[in-house]
């Protein structure tokens, strides 16, 4: 935990929804998709470190690190693949580890069920690689130096939302 600390002195910030329709004070939650709860478990708590806890008969919530969470949901054969930009982003702390990830991934392939390991490489201003995991969702194991959330919101817009470059900084 002590990286995180590291990192960021402060994993909340105060939403600025003033004059929005909803005034939400956290995103707290997303959902994932998979083809077997047992099978996933291990897979999210073996491989990826994830903390995983059974709440429901088809259903269990998976976090690392921050206090948000990922509702897994049984589909079973119902399960749509995913397509490379609708993943799920895990940060570790250096090059080294992005390395070790994807040997590990290449290694460990077989035994869970990951469907495709893509190369390390430098990319949207991170080290990292891209992998579709047994339920045909993907996930990136990046290293980025520093704190990538707080990063991208201190940059700012720099595009309009019909594509325009914001030039005037």
């Amino acid at each position: 935990m002590s990286h995180i600390l590291a990192l960021t002195d402060n994993a909340v910030v105060e939403p600025s929804n003033g004059m929005s329709v909803v005034k939400p004070y956290v995103m707290s939650h997303g959902t994932l998709p998979c083809r077997d709860l047992a099978k996933s478990r291990k897979f999210y708590e073996e491989f990826l470190g994830m903390e995983c806890v059974q709440h429901g008969i088809t259903s269990m919530v998976i976090r690392c690190g921050l206090k948000f969470h990922i509702v897994c949901v049984n589909l079973g054969d119902a399960c749509p693949p995913c397509n490379m930009h609708n993943h799920w982003g895990i940060d570790v702390t250096s090059e080294a580890e992005v390395d070790a990830a994807h040997e590990a991934a290449i290694r460990l392939k077989d035994a869970y069920g990951i469907q495709e390991v893509q190369q390390p490489e430098r990319r949207h201003g991170v080290y990292s690689f891209y992998m579709v995991d047994l339920n045909g969702s993907w996930w990136e194991i990046q290293y980025y130096p520093g704190f990538q959330n707080d990063d991208m919101f201190d940059f700012g817009d720099r595009f309009t939302p019909d594509g325009k470059a914001i030039t005037d900084r």
